[in-house]
């Protein structure tokens, strides 16, 4: 009953074995010579500076939600042309709404200012 699963878990177990030997051997091969550089914490290659807690700019949460927008619309649309035939003018009119709702978001977006750059 399990017997055509045995491939994929031969596969599997393939796997991780060589990502196992892998880690192990950069492990065992690399030089480890720690210095106060590579042991200090660092954001994009930057010290840190002041506090962690301050507040982002309002950009940058606009930037989020254009990103939200355009990657839900690429996520949904793909399968839904792909099976338009099938589901009909519901899933017509149901795509239409969600584009509609995004489009919505998007002119938020264009109107807040996220679209321009400084």
């Amino acid at each position: 009953m399990l017997q055509p699963y045995f491939s994929i878990l031969i596969f599997m177990a393939f796997g991780l074995f060589i990502g196992i030997v892998a880690l192990l051997l950069g492990r065992s091969a690399s030089p480890h010579r720690p210095d106060v550089a590579k042991l200090s914490p660092y954001e994009c290659g930057f010290p840190g500076v002041g506090n962690a807690r301050l507040p982002f700019d309002i950009r940058y949460y606009l930037i989020a939600i254009l990103f939200i927008i355009f990657d839900l619309e690429t996520a949904f649309l793909f399968p839904w042309a792909v099976s338009l035939r099938r589901i009909g003018l519901a899933g017509l009119s149901a795509m239409g709404l969600f584009l509609g709702l995004l489009l919505i978001g998007f002119i938020y977006e264009w109107k807040k200012g996220a679209l321009t750059w400084e």
